[in-house]
């Protein structure tokens, strides 16, 4: 298989119960082994649940696919290597073995995915800082410019001010639904 120099997702397949070992463990050994050029974002998919319990209401995360962790990654031999020997990994989604790697997500399932988290569907390396000057590229502001009020770096979000019927108004967008100036 031709070796992808972009960013796909991947799905990994882990022990159940042990999602949030095993992205904390890709976490780590993706910095330890100089992966974080490769090995990018690592995700648990979980939806809060509301829980009765003894008569008082009660927020869970549940998960949303149990067994599984989502990866983006640029797939070579080194980070394929790294991925698939982290503990609690017991393969990937979409690999027929006999090493052959695996099949990476299509656009449209991640951005399903994503958005049924709140995140956005691409990582953008920009950062951003608050009072800076942005154009809304993507959205029902397309077309206008405004100044950052805040920063969410966690989720990939920013709120934007801008003048509406010579008022400001403020909306929260996605990195990816904002240019620089």
């Amino acid at each position: 298989m031709v070796e992808s120099a972009e960013k796909l997702w991947y799905v990994l397949h882990t022990y159940s119960g042990y999602e949030n070992k095993v992205k904390a463990n890709l976490e780590s050994r993706a910095t330890s082994m100089g992966m974080d050029d490769y090995i990018f974002r690592v995700i648990v998919p979980e939806e809060e649940e509301e829980e009765v319990k003894n008569g008082k209401a009660k927020t869970k995360m549940e998960k949303t696919f149990p067994g599984y962790v989502l990866v983006e990654m640029v797939m070579t031999d080194e980070s394929w290597f790294v991925v698939r020997n982290t503990p609690g990994v017991t393969g990937f989604v979409g690999s027929h073995g006999a090493g052959s790697k695996p099949s990476p997500l299509l656009p449209e399932e991640v951005a399903t995915i994503l958005h049924s988290l709140g995140m956005s569907t691409r990582q953008t390396n920009l950062d951003f800082t608050v009072g800076e000057p942005v154009t809304i590229v993507d959205g029902a502001f397309a077309g206008t410019d405004g100044k950052v009020t805040a920063v969410d770096k966690e989720k990939n979000k920013l709120k934007v001010a801008m003048m509406m019927f010579e008022r400001e108004v403020e909306a929260e967008l996605d990195f990816d639904q904002v240019d620089k100036h």
